[in-house]
């Protein structure tokens, strides 16, 4: 087993394997869900460039990104455009009816569906994919319906976590690191 999934249970790597498509919410994911807003209601959000750094990664080695958020927020749209997500939509209520016409899109199957969520909002998708993720400050009951909590809270690299676990359960992720070690 590659040394990077030492010490995650067998079933997740084995769901983590199937993946094609790596879904994310992004408040309380690739942030820490907190909004500031200035004097001008102009929004501003912090993210990690470590979760930005393996978009591109999961894209080279065919699994696909998105983002499916509940707000609508123009700093959020530029972010998933910056990063080339293969798709990100905005102002989502009915995250589960969003997912199914991903899914007809892409023509995959739930099991090769990962998802990462934090809220209520999240849980219609996270109790349907193939791998359900949250981060370790999301509220109890959110973390009791997914199968991997990351060890990071939302904002400091859960999805850099979950696409390194994919790519490790993929057998990608050792062959990225010895090429850049050139070992």
């Amino acid at each position: 087993m590659d040394h990077y999934l030492k010490g995650i249970d067998e079933k997740i790597i084995k769901k983590a394997s199937k993946i094609k498509l790596l879904i994310t919410d992004v408040d309380g994911v690739l942030t820490d869900g907190g909004v500031i807003y200035d004097d001008n209601y102009l929004e501003y959000k912090k993210y990690n460039v470590k979760d930005g750094l393996i978009v591109k990664v999961l894209q080279r080695h065919g699994i696909l990104v998105g983002a499916i958020t509940g707000r609508n927020s123009p700093v959020v749209q530029k972010r998933c455009e910056e990063l080339h997500f293969d798709f990100h939509h905005h102002g989502i209520k009915d995250k589960g009816a969003k997912l199914l016409e991903v899914l007809d899109q892409y023509n995959l199957d739930l099991n090769e569906i990962a998802y990462i969520g934090d809220d209520l909002i999240d849980l219609p998708i996270l109790v349907q994919v193939g791998l359900a993720v949250a981060p370790k400050d999301a509220l109890p009951y959110i973390k009791e319906e997914v199968d991997f909590v990351s060890s990071l809270n939302g904002g400091k690299g859960v999805f850099r976590e979950t696409g390194d676990l994919i790519l490790s359960a993929q057998g990608h992720l050792k062959k990225i690191i010895n090429q850049l070690t050139g070992k």
